[in-house]
């Protein structure tokens, strides 16, 4: 028979990430060795580090990957994640305001319940990463009551149905790129620095190059210095799908710009849906600045986007 050591471990992290999708191949590789519980924040009161939804994974060994907090609750979640597993039970912990752990004080002051599952197939978790591979959304869905985990049609955001909690995985941002020289290099290697996944078109072949690649979670980047260059790939931008669709140049460039789409006969609607001058922050003259600046402005309108 195996011997477990639930009880005995020292909860150890081994691997630094919060990417969802990393979290649930973790908890699916460990899955296969052994016992594995997932540690979800179900509730904020007050200020938090994390989103709702947020999710440590734990192992019979006690080691653990994922984040709930800023890092200061994470080992104490693993042992709490350790004693549901020798229970064979779930179990819920409060930390910060409200909980009887008076040596276990949040940064932010504030207090979350953090819901800890010990598994007991991977169907669910199978079934989020099939979505996501096939860059769909996908909710995995709590009971408490049940003590299941099962996937179901993507909400909104994280939180509380009835008496179920149901996270949210959506498929990494993509970041589409269309432009040569140093600019378009920069904001690749940042994008892929980031974790986003990064894609270089080839601008000669503009007019195909967004087909099967934009979605509806891709950021569209135009890095062009002539307009001529980049208007074959403008026009099949602003019928493709995603979140954002930016273009390099000056105000007076934009301005020329939606003139020569209008003329193509683009509505005000479809040119508004352009940032231009691209990027959070500007002028940016060099490369570097440039890239912070673009992948700054994704992430802030995917926060919007995807709440």
């Amino acid at each position: 028979m195996k011997e477990h050591h639930w009880v005995h471990a020292s909860p150890v992290r081994t691997l630094r990430t919060d990417d969802p999708l990393e979290l649930l191949k973790f908890a699916r590789a460990s899955f296969r060795g052994g016992g594995v519980a997932i540690a979800m924040l179900v509730d904020i009161r007050g200020g938090a580090a994390r989103s709702l939804g947020s999710q440590v994974v734990v192992t019979e060994e006690g080691e653990f990957a994922g984040f709930v907090s800023g890092g200061c609750v994470e080992a104490a979640v693993a042992a709490e994640a350790l004693l549901a597993l020798a229970e064979g039970r779930d179990r819920s912990v409060l930390y910060g305001e409200g909980s009887p752990f008076f040596d276990i004080v949040l940064p932010c002051g504030g207090g979350i319940t953090v819901a800890i599952h010990v598994l007991r197939d991977i169907d669910a978790i199978d079934q989020v990463i099939a979505c996501l591979d096939k860059r769909g959304p996908a909710g995995l869905a709590y009971s408490p009551q049940q003590q299941t985990l099962r996937c179901v049609a993507s909400p909104e955001q994280a939180g509380w149905r009835d008496d179920t909690f149901v996270s949210v995985y959506r498929p990494v941002t993509r970041v589409v790129i269309s432009g040569g020289g140093i600019e378009a290099e920069r904001v690749a290697l940042l994008a892929e620095c980031s974790g986003y996944d990064a894609v270089v078109l080839d601008p000669s072949r503009a007019r195909e190059g967004l087909d099967g690649v934009a979605d509806a979670h891709s950021a569209i980047v135009l890095l062009h210095h002539d307009l001529d260059v980049e208007l074959p790939f403008l026009e099949k931008a602003l019928n493709a799908p995603g979140f954002y669709l930016g273009a390099l140049g000056s105000t007076r460039t934009h301005r020329k710009r939606i003139e020569r789409l209008h003329g193509l006969g683009f509505s005000d609607e479809d040119v508004a849906r352009i940032k231009a001058p691209i990027g959070l922050f500007g002028p940016a003259r060099e490369a570097s600045s440039l890239a912070i600046s673009v992948l700054a402005d994704v992430a802030a309108t995917r926060l919007v986007t995807f709440v």
